[in-house]
């Protein structure tokens, strides 16, 4: 990616965190085909200073599942990647704010979450897979740690 478009996608980044947070999600609570959104901050891998960005979920069991979709994108989000370097992060639902733990689903509950969860829930999530190629899109499941405030 060149640094010309990571900058306008930074920049596009940061005014979705900034609408969402004023408009406590209603403005930027849904994704495309309807799907929630939430706000995740997570600490980069390699510098530790937290990021925020808007992801889709879905709510499953006691948790939420984050799908490292990125419009199909060939690369993984640097969400993603900071989250497997992490036990823990934080998650922004509407006004709610909670912390919450960290695992990557493995490749066959991935698969399962995926055909089960995904897909049934939001089947214009199945083109994405497509457009990866080869990159498998992981599934991320944050549980929270802490009570609504």
């Amino acid at each position: 990616m060149n640094a010309v478009l990571r900058k306008l996608l930074k920049g596009a980044n940061a005014l979705a965190v900034e609408l969402y947070r004023r408009s406590n999600g209603k403005i930027g609570g849904k994704a495309k085909g309807g799907t929630p959104v939430l706000l995740l901050t997570v600490p980069g891998r390699k510098t530790g200073t937290p990021h925020t960005v808007s992801v889709s979920y879905f709510p499953h069991e006691n948790g939420y599942l984050l799908v490292a979709s990125g419009g199909g994108m060939k690369e993984e989000p640097q969400w993603m990647r900071n989250l497997r370097a992490t036990s823990s992060a934080h998650i922004e639902i509407g006004r709610e704010h909670r912390d919450v733990s960290v695992r990557i689903a493995d490749p066959a509950e991935r698969d399962q979450l995926w055909r089960d969860v995904v897909v049934a829930r939001a089947p214009g999530f199945a083109s994405y897979e497509k457009k990866a190629g080869n990159r498998v899109i992981a599934i991320a499941i944050v549980t929270p740690t802490t009570p609504i405030n």
